[in-house]
């Protein structure tokens, strides 16, 4: 059997000892070693009279059992003298329980102010005093264990009551902030809600039931919180008849009346809600003031980050096959790819849209809707600072080649990136005309400069980005960009002129207009889709990206891809500033169909491969020469419009090979060109400066630097 917890050493004062709970208290702790002061005015359940008889008799019973006890007749309102009897006798104070109470029930209608004001004189102006005047010593001493005594009437309310139930409930008011206040003391005070036969219960509670109702089944209960290896602080634990559980203010999840900061609150508002504002099925605890509070911090930071939300703005998009068609052209499709045709000709058996072309018309009604002008609080867009930050998109169901779809927008939330900016959270669902929903997006855009207004970081609304694999990727895919694929990409409604008109790219820092985020999207996309989703569009389940730089109409594109099961990661980058400019992105599949050759556009046979090889025969021979030129050169060959193979020309250490620049190389000259044109080139049948004049040889970073390539190619073409 387990040894049995003493009380040795410890000095306890029960007040309202001299019967029923009180006197079971006493007797206990007195019987486990403890050194007891028996308090006890000795008067009537109404706190009429008084006598020494009730605190006598209880000392003597714990004398004769072979216990320490002193008597103390003091009232409680003189808690001060009741702690000093402790003092007195025992020299300090241990454990302290607020017992003693008194009734004096009338209906509200009735209730004198004798009647309020001797209730809450006894039981919560008694345990104040009483307590105040143990404090002091328990602090100096680093312990003490303070019980408070309240009701289920404080709890739940009693008829005929008012003045015995707020006593009690102030009580346990009390009891929670002593627990803080104490806390780094070793002082730990709990309250007790007893249901009990005593000589307030006595005429109230059933003959049966106050038979059941006795004292010792409780007093174990508080002889327990007042041990010293009892952690519990601010505890309220409910005790009768052997049970006993912890109490706690629960609330229920509440709603949000308003929908922004700026918002009034009308009484309607209030009526329409009520069900949601009264709903406890997902009430959780309150513990603490911290715990109160919190969710209220986290509203009004919600109505402060985003006082656009809840506006819901609503607009149709119509389209037909042939802005399908445009928008393939804009991203990258191609005639010279026979499996595009089924996204360039409406006649065709399989002709459908391509997956990123569902963000299109929302995204077109969200740019226009004006939600975004003021979702900052505080400030106006500046629409030379937007950036397209990330996009997502959710398929739900195929839509027709042609139609008018209706969409739904509204601000999800506003974060504030402080000196960097501030991000805004824009939610889009679209539906068709027969009402179903076919897609749901989320458009993340960026605001250089509109940051530090006072909002939050972080929302649960957004839908995040996956970082990649580390490993090697999977799977690649090369394709070059038209100096006019902004051009083009614009005419699927995209019109903001930083994708056009070069003065107003300079207004926002960029030396020419820039590619559209979203049509760097739909390259990326389709390229998975042809590597991993057999070019079928309706296996696509979800598109996330994140872009990170943006790109130039002319570069090339390569797109990385690593399969994760039916999710691909893909990462998309620039051939001739090796920028990442697409990452975290991920692309879910219904089924995943992996092309024969998951490398198959850069592996394919060109015909310079023999030039390049005849050019590293001459490095060799005049390795001299080769490192006067002091420069390195990337060239990228493509074919039918995609990069198809890659060579570095690295004159500085004399080397030349196959594929990307090796880690640590930087490459000065970047030449993008046709397989056939390089070898017209090479052969003289097409003049160098031609081509670089027709496009057909595109040529980045240090343009003059090629001039001295001739020395080194004096048999074959100048470049």
């Amino acid at each position: 059997m387990a040894e049995k917890l003493r009380y040795d050493g410890r000095v306890a004062v029960v007040t309202g000892a001299g019967a029923g709970l009180g006197r079971t208290y006493a007797l206990l702790l007195a019987e486990r070693g403890a050194s007891v002061v028996v308090n006890d005015l000795g008067g009537g359940r109404h706190g009429d009279g008084s006598s020494t008889k009730a605190a006598d008799t209880v000392v003597q019973e714990i004398k004769a059992k072979g216990g320490k006890a002193v008597p103390d007749y003091n009232s409680v309102e003189d808690g001060e003298k009741i702690i000093q009897t402790a003092l007195d006798n025992f020299g300090r104070v241990d454990i302290l329980i607020n017992n003693a109470g008194i009734l004096r029930d009338k209906t509200f209608a009735r209730i004198s102010d004798q009647d309020w004001d001797l209730v809450h004189r006894v039981h919560l102006r008694g345990s104040f005093k009483t307590t105040q005047a143990a404090w002091p010593h328990m602090r100096k001493q680093q312990y003490g264990r303070i019980i408070m005594t309240s009701s289920q009437s404080g709890l739940c309310g009693n008829f005929g009551q008012a003045n015995y139930s707020a006593a009690k409930y102030g009580l346990v008011g009390l009891n929670n902030t002593l627990a803080l206040e104490g806390d780094k003391y070793n002082i730990h005070c709990n309250t007790i809600v007893p249901t009990a036969a005593s000589r307030l219960t006595e005429d109230i509670l059933p003959p049966e039931m106050f038979a059941e109702l006795r004292p010792c089944l409780i007093a174990p209960v508080v002889a327990w919180l007042c041990h010293e290896s009892c952690s519990d602080n601010g505890s309220i634990i409910d005790s009768g008849a052997g049970f006993a559980a912890q109490c706690r203010m629960y609330r229920g999840a509440g709603v949000n009346l308003r929908k922004s900061v700026t918002d009034n609150l009308s009484i309607e508002d209030v009526r329409d809600s009520w069900e949601k504002v009264t709903d406890m099925s997902k009430a959780t605890p309150l513990t603490t003031i911290q715990a109160a509070t919190a969710n209220l911090m986290t509203v009004l930071e919600e109505l402060r980050s985003t006082p656009a939300s809840g506006k819901v703005f609503k607009d149709k998009f119509s389209y037909t096959p042939r802005d399908l068609i445009i928008y393939a052209l804009g991203v990258g499709a191609s005639t010279k790819n026979p499996d595009d045709l089924r996204f360039l000709y409406e006649n065709h058996e399989d002709f459908a849209a391509l997956p990123s072309f569902y963000i299109i018309p929302g995204q077109m009604v969200g740019m226009f809707s004006g939600l975004i002008d003021n979702a900052i609080p505080g400030k106006t867009v500046d629409p030379t600072q937007l950036l397209h930050g990330e996009q997502f998109v959710e398929i739900l169901k195929p839509i027709s080649t042609s139609g008018t779809l209706t969409n739904q927008c509204q601000i999800a939330d506003v974060l504030d990136k402080g000196s960097k900016g501030a991000v805004i959270l824009m939610d889009i669902d679209t539906f068709d005309e027969e009402g179903d929903q076919v897609a749901h997006s989320q458009m993340t855009v960026f605001i250089r400069g509109a940051g530090e207004f006072g909002g939050r970081q972080s929302s649960n609304k957004q839908i995040m980005c996956a970082e990649r694999p580390k490993r090697k990727a999977d799977a690649t895919r090369i394709q070059a960009t038209l100096l006019d694929q902004a051009a083009l990409y614009r005419l699927s409604g995209d019109a903001n002129p930083l994708h056009i008109d070069p003065n107003f790219a300079a207004m926002g820092g960029f030396d020419r207009p820039i590619l559209h985020g979203m049509a760097t999207l739909g390259f990326a996309s389709k390229h998975v889709l042809e590597l991993f989703g057999g070019n079928d569009p309706s296996l696509v389940k979800t598109i996330k990206v994140r872009f990170t730089k943006p790109v130039l109409p002319g570069h090339t594109l390569k797109t990385d891809m690593w399969r994760e099961g039916h999710r691909i990661h893909f990462e998309t980058s620039v051939i001739e500033t090796q920028d990442i400019v697409i990452s975290g992105a991920y692309m879910d599949l219904k089924e995943v169909q992996p092309a024969v050759s998951l490398h198959k556009v850069a592996a394919e046979s060109l015909k310079c491969e023999d030039m390049f090889n005849d050019m590293r025969k001459r490095m060799e021979a005049d390795p001299a020469t080769a490192k006067k030129i002091n420069g390195v050169f990337l060239y990228n060959i493509t074919k039918n419009g995609q990069v198809a193979g890659k060579w570095v020309v690295d004159l500085k250490q004399c080397k030349l090979y196959k594929g990307d620049p090796e880690q640590g190389v930087k490459v000065d000259t970047t030449l993008t060109v046709d397989d056939q044109d390089m070898i017209d080139i090479t052969t003289g049948k097409l003049n160098p400066q031609v081509a670089f004049m027709k496009q057909k040889l595109k040529i980045t970073g240090n343009i003059m630097l090629t001039q001295k390539l001739q020395g080194l190619l004096k048999t074959q073409s100048k470049l």
